[in-house]
């Protein structure tokens, strides 16, 4: 026991280390400035913490505007991601048909589609709807890429909800619809948040369509791409951290659904 206890404090450590060190380290180069950037060997505590490398980063013009962007977007992204991928994966969970794991498999496989081929196609439809450089526009490509994802979680979650509930649930008067938002809907509860968080890192972190489908209303992510490509690296590093705080906020957030949504599975 002694030993297995071992193996999985030291698995759990390697994970956080793996996951913190780099966000640590983007930090230091942050408030650090220059000084901790050029330094080596790296180290682990600033000598002389300085906000200046970030106010000088929040005041570049077109930051904030593409921050808000980038969170209208996001925001977009999980509304369509749940909308769509909640009732797909319920449909996985509940009935059975011809083709279900050809239709699991063509799921998993838009995820290994390369989005650069679809770049020139995207740019023409999406100026010839209306949508080309629009946060809604580039929320339904970060929907297509969360979709798989929300989809396989949404129905193993449905799979772990007993049908009986369903079932006592249309015995006392509720039908198909309202049984499902009175009695399936909170127990999956967790799980939907999870699907959320997966699609507003994946939208917030994107930034291949977000760079090909904008110009002016820029997300985040392709607006420091277009700006700070020959900026200072520790301008680099400032920018690189205004990238991870929202998604770990956000995160930390919603940890009880997340958390939650573990002990359903376990269940």
């Amino acid at each position: 026991m002694t030993l297995r206890r071992g193996i999985f404090l030291s698995g759990v450590a390697t994970l956080c280390a793996w996951t913190l060190v780099p966000i640590w380290l983007i930090a230091l180069g942050a408030v650090g400035g220059r000084a901790a950037v050029d330094s080596w060997p790296k180290s682990f505590w600033p000598g002389s913490a300085s906000f200046a490398t970030l106010g000088s980063f929040l005041a570049i013009d077109g930051v904030w505007t593409a921050t808000l962007t980038s969170l209208e977007v996001a925001v977009l992204c999980m509304i369509f991601s749940i909308l769509l991928g909640a009732p797909a994966g319920y449909a996985l969970a509940r009935y059975s048909f011809r083709g279900a794991t050809a239709y699991r498999l063509l799921i998993l496989l838009t995820r290994a589609f390369p989005v650069g081929i679809l770049a020139l196609p995207l740019t023409v439809s999406f100026i010839r709807l209306g949508l080309y450089d629009t946060p809604v526009g580039v929320a339904l490509i970060h929907a297509a890429l969360a979709l798989p994802f929300a989809v396989l979680v949404s129905a193993s979650l449905f799979q772990g909800i007993p049908r009986e509930l369903e079932e006592a649930a249309w015995v006392f008067g509720c039908s198909r619809p309202r049984a499902f938002l009175r009695v399936v809907v909170p127990l999956a509860l967790p799980g939907i948040a999870a699907t959320a968080i997966f699609a507003f890192v994946i939208s917030w972190n994107e930034v291949f369509a977000a760079s090909v489908l904008t110009v002016r209303h820029r997300t985040l992510t392709a607006y420091l791409l277009a700006v700070l490509s020959e900026s200072p690296l520790h301008v680099q590093f400032a920018g690189g951290l205004m990238l991870i705080v929202p998604s770990v906020v956000f995160i930390f957030l919603v940890r009880k659904h997340l958390f939650s949504m573990w002990g359903i599975a376990n269940r």
